[in-house]
């Protein structure tokens, strides 16, 4: 039986784009809503051989942030994946939003096109640290913003991130407490990190947290959202019971995805292979390729090496990991074939013993590289 199918849909224009994003984004100067939205539909039309007879069971718009884009357009998406596919009854529908692109009349049109969860991307509460990460939103608006997301959606996702240019611990936990006062289903704590090829990358930013300090961070993190009886369920994902993200689930625990869209990556399951794919990135370039047939960039089967690999990076990120039968259920594969690396990670004392589970130590979260290196293939 095939894992559990889910879409993807990537808007990738926003605003203007910031010092530490490497998404496939790009600053809008004049968006051009009905024709991607066309170029998305037939993109899709075409990708339904490949996901015939298959429930989709969520869908995620991510970019750039797709608020830019109408809720009229959001509607006539997803009433082409409500024509198109087996979009499942009850499917979460997840749509992230930027706080200086959204309003009130915005969430409900979202609201009323099918979206049931909105993911912001607040990242901070703190002026000072919203300007350093060159944030299009102030602090006034990312609570209004909030407040919105509080009124319109049963259950929604506040984006943070912590480890900024001159954040405290007591600065990082102030953050916490002001998104608590908005009582979200679902927080998202990430470390900001420097990537390569942004500015941020380029250039850091003076004042940051050494890591020790962003240790502790996370630490008095994980900790003040316990007692807010909400769980750690994946590196940097919290949830209070029945809002985990069942889009990002599906993901963790190597399911597949349709991604359709500038530059959107697929995972696709077949009887005898298994499929990742991505579409053509720069957005013009996409919408011309989707005319011509020629959208799909690149295509590569995984081979039996890769499989350890991909499917750790994805379920040891949960923090209660699968059960070790899932391995074979979804690769195809014994769990035998990567048994001396599950034997040198449980040694080091990076991986729970238990022979039925596969679940990351509090050692192998804090040092999830290291134990994923263990599963690449030759080593």
């Amino acid at each position: 039986m095939p894992p559990p199918l889910a879409l993807y849909v990537h808007l990738p224009w926003c605003v203007k784009k910031c010092p530490y994003c490497d998404f496939n984004s790009h600053a809008a100067q004049d968006l051009p809503e009905a024709a991607y939205v066309e170029a998305l539909l037939v993109d899709l039309e075409r990708a339904l051989p490949e996901i015939w007879g298959r429930r989709v069971h969520s869908v995620f718009f991510g970019g750039g942030t797709p608020s830019l884009f109408s809720a009229d357009a959001i509607d006539r998406l997803l009433t082409g994946v409500r024509t198109l596919t087996q979009l499942a009854p009850g499917a979460e529908i997840t749509l992230e939003a930027n706080p200086g692109t959204v309003e009130m009349a915005k969430f409900r049109g979202f609201r009323e096109a099918g979206v049931t969860r909105v993911s912001l991307g607040i990242q901070s509460f703190n002026p000072r640290h919203l300007r350093a990460l060159g944030r299009i939103h102030d602090d006034s608006e990312a609570r209004r913003a909030a407040e919105l997301a509080a009124t319109h959606f049963d259950t929604f996702n506040l984006d943070l991130m912590i480890a900024l240019p001159g954040q405290t611990l007591a600065g990082a936990l102030a953050n916490i407490e002001t998104a608590l006062t908005f009582a979200p289903p679902h927080l998202s704590v990430y470390h900001l990190t420097l990537e390569p090829n942004t500015p941020f990358g380029h250039t850091p930013p003076p004042d940051l947290p050494d890591d020790d300090l962003a240790a502790d961070m996370l630490q008095a993190v994980e900790a003040r959202l316990a007692a807010a009886g909400m769980q750690h369920y994946e590196t940097s994902a919290y949830a209070k019971p029945g809002h985990a993200s069942r889009h990002n689930l599906n993901y963790w625990q190597f399911g597949d995805y349709l991604g359709i869209g500038a530059g959107a990556h697929s995972k696709l399951s077949f009887p005898d292979r298994i499929v990742r794919q991505m579409r053509v990135k720069h957005p013009q370039q996409y919408m011309r390729a989707v005319k011509a047939g020629t959208h799909v960039a690149d295509t590569r089967t995984l081979t039996r090496g890769d499989l350890p690999f991909e499917f750790m990076m994805n379920a040891l990120r949960l923090v209660e990991g699968v059960p070790a039968a899932l391995f074979e259920q979804r690769t195809g594969l014994p769990l035998i074939v990567c048994s001396a690396a599950l034997e040198r990670a449980r040694s080091r004392g990076l991986l729970e013993a238990a022979p039925d589970r596969l679940q990351a130590t509090r050692q192998g979260q804090r040092f999830l590289n290291d134990l994923l290196e263990m599963f690449l293939p030759d080593v």
